[in-house]
């Protein structure tokens, strides 16, 4: 049963008559609204006192909060995002919703308003990937006001409106593997294979340091991550458990690995395993020139961009036979569902997977 409303209702010296009660919140309200009888004020606070029984009551002052505000703050108050992630919100508001729902109050953001922004975005050619985020930007901040009881509904009720469509993605072969690991600047060679045999990201290959390699063990762990933010390179750890994982490497990697380290890492456990040839971290605007001349020269695919031999990575440690559980263990996969469903894999059996990509590391020529 709801909570008993406390309320009064008063004539003004003007003859109309005003509401007055007391929230759930315990603060004492006035309707906005005057009216000009007293069963109409009655009427106005009966629908108030039914709306805190029934739990449909929404703070009034909230709910005149403007989209754009709420938001602000909605961002401001996620300290776990990281930096690329807060970046890309930040665009997304300022680009795509700001310009269109700011000044909205979230009580009068309607599915309907919804549809009509997410057709005009359309209209104006925006990609269907960048609409999508969107969306699922302005589902996630208007579920937490729901959850903060300023509104009663999440407006966002577009079926299939916050999925992407992932294009096909290049899949190298072994031998175009070994190609573009023989053509790249000798520095950059076992970029490319840990990319491929390790599953590993941009960033995940950045933060790398000599202390992360057992070579006894041929084991790689990775601790840490590089990203950019405004220009600006960041070093951060994973940002899931997940993604702090120990790879087992194919044993053909260990004389790259070993000539690697004697002639471009830097000394000492915390030497980063990858520099540019000033001895920098490598921004991606560094990295492009170098990537374009190596595909070239290896003529692959212009579409094949570094993010696809971790694809690749991943479709050979498939077809070795690893489980779903053992590819995400490899991959660092981060989200809360594989969290949930998956679990790590243990030592012995992604040694044996290391092995097995060890042949199909062979037999593209890698050495």
């Amino acid at each position: 049963m709801g909570k008993r409303v406390r309320g009064s209702i008063r004539r003004l010296p003007s003859g109309r008559w005003q509401v007055r009660y007391t929230g759930l919140d315990g603060l004492r309200r006035t309707l906005e609204q005057t009216h000009r009888t007293k069963a109409e004020a009655e009427a106005a606070y009966a629908i108030v006192a039914a709306d805190m029984a029934t739990g449909r009551w929404v703070d009034p002052s909230l709910a005149g909060v403007t989209f754009g505000t709420y938001a602000a703050r909605w961002v401001a108050e996620r300290a776990t995002i990281t930096g690329r992630t807060r970046e890309l919100y930040g665009t997304l508001l300022r680009l795509h919703l700001a310009p269109y729902l700011g000044e909205v109050q979230l009580r009068y953001l309607s599915p309907a308003l919804v549809r009509r922004w997410r057709q005009g975005r359309q209209d104006a050619g925006v990609g269907a990937s960048t609409i999508a985020k969107a969306y699922r930007l302005l589902r996630s901040i208007m579920a937490t006001a729901v959850d903060d009881e300023v509104i009663l509904r999440n407006p966002c009720r577009i079926r299939g409106a916050g999925s992407e469509v992932a294009s096909e993605r290049p899949i190298l072969t072994p031998a175009e593997v070994a190609r573009l690991a023989e053509v790249i600047e000798p520095r950059y060679r076992l970029v490319v294979l840990l990319a491929v045999y390790g599953s590993l990201r941009w960033g995940e290959l950045m933060g790398l340091q000599r202390g992360d390699l057992d070579l006894d063990l041929m084991t790689l762990t990775v601790r840490r991550s590089v990203s950019e933010v405004g220009g600006r390179l960041v070093v951060k750890g994973p940002k899931s458990r997940a993604g702090l994982r120990t790879i087992a490497l194919p044993l053909g990697l260990r004389e790259d690995i070993e000539q690697h380290l004697a002639a471009f890492a830097e000394d000492g456990p915390e030497g980063r395993l990858f520099v540019g040839q000033r001895g920098n971290t490598l921004h991606r605007s560094n990295w492009t020139p170098v990537w374009s001349a190596a595909r070239s020269a290896a003529d692959l695919d212009p579409r094949v961009h570094l993010h696809d031999l971790r694809h690749t990575g991943n479709h050979f440690a498939a077809a070795s036979g690893a489980s779903t559980r053992e590819l995400m263990h490899r991959m660092g996969h981060a989200s809360m569902r594989a969290a949930l469903i998956y679990q790590h894999a243990t030592a012995e059996r992604d040694a044996r997977i290391a092995a097995t990509l060890d042949q199909v590391f062979s037999r593209g020529g890698g050495r």
